[in-house]
């Protein structure tokens, strides 16, 4: 929720400056054209008495519709833009939330590593195929789908989408339309085409697979017949992934964790932070270059990101899992942030 009577001060230094707005302190994020607004501190209207815990993902709908992924009272909120709840469901059917992606007929794919299913609904929650047998998930690393798996990724060309097996694999798994294997590629390893946590999956226009290998500190680019074409390195942890449209040119958002270590909690330019690139790799923007925090202008980790029609963005920050639930006492963080394009 956003508390407009308290105000935020803190150095931000190369990253942007703060402003006061209705008590609020509002902060700007970005470089040259490329500038964003952070809106309040934890995005979301939730009623009364309801918590995200963490949103774990996000993604927005032809309609502009925003589905959040979540931990917390209910598994899938459904906001429109300006955070007001439109929908929601999930509620028994889920073990562990963990992706979600919207397909070209604004179906839902929702990642339960939990249970290790890839679940396909309509956009208003009712079922329409599962893959994977819940809680029976295959041997860990024998490349078999799935174990606990992270993403989906639909080519909107032919339907086909892409599974990330990340947490227990070391695969990206093709699927038809109609949710028929048709080949995996990957393994455990820090050469090309080898994965080190396969945590998110994209697909571009042309049918280009990118692929975040989040412990490898990268983003693998692939044919979609699973050919490895490159690779993009000095990341900070690469765990999210989207895309958007700038000026009518595709681009890439990049959700990075930080990237160093307990004693160098202060150390800058390291993440947590968003990276905006074109297709080839090339860095348009990145948003963050503090450490980790609460302040406005600052990340947790960037789980799960989404890009609406106006070119605003969307970030889903899994704060409980790796900082509230070890602070003493355990608090909830934010973990949902939304950065409007000005």
């Amino acid at each position: 929720m956003v508390d407009k009577a308290k105000s935020w001060e803190f150095d931000l230094g190369s990253d942007g400056h703060t402003f006061e707005n209705e008590g609020l302190t509002a902060v700007e994020l970005g470089e040259g054209k490329l500038r964003y607004r952070v809106e309040g501190l934890d995005w979301g209207n939730l009623p009364e008495g309801w918590t995200y815990k963490e949103a774990t993902a996000v993604a927005v709908d032809s309609k502009d519709r925003v589905f959040v992924f979540n931990r917390g009272t209910c598994p899938m909120i459904v906001f429109d833009q300006s955070g007001e709840i439109v929908d929601t469901w999930g509620e028994g059917v889920f073990s562990n939330p963990h992706g979600v992606t919207v397909g070209p007929d604004d179906e839902i794919f929702c990642v339960d590593n939990g249970d290790s299913t890839v679940r396909k609904f309509t956009s208003d929650g009712r079922l329409l195929m599962t893959i994977g047998t819940p809680n029976k998930p295959s041997e860990s690393m024998s490349g078999i789908p799935f174990a606990r798996p992270t993403h989906v990724a639909v080519d909107n060309r032919d339907g086909n989408f892409y599974v990330a097996d990340g947490y227990s694999n070391a695969r990206v798994h093709k699927y038809s339309p109609d949710g028929k294997l048709l080949f995996s590629w990957g393994e455990s390893g820090t050469g090309p085409g080898q994965f080190n946590i396969v945590h998110n999956v994209i697909v571009d226009r042309s049918g280009w697979v990118y692929v975040a290998d989040r412990e490898n500190h990268r983003v693998q680019v692939f044919s979609s017949d699973g050919k490895y074409e490159t690779q993009w390195v000095n990341m900070s942890r690469a765990a999210a992934l989207c895309l958007g449209d700038l000026d009518g040119a595709e681009v890439i958002y990049v959700g990075e964790y930080f990237a160093g270590i307990g004693s160098n909690h202060t150390g800058t330019n390291l993440g947590p932070r968003v990276t905006i690139m074109d297709t080839k790799g090339a860095i348009l923007a990145r948003l963050g270059h503090e450490s980790y925090g609460e302040q406005p202008g600052r990340f947790y980790s960037p789980h799960g990101i989404a890009v609406d029609s106006q070119e605003n963005i969307y970030v889903a920050e899994v704060s409980w899992s790796d900082y509230g639930s070890k602070m003493s006492p355990p608090r909830e963080l934010r973990s949902m942030q939304k950065l409007v394009k000005i």
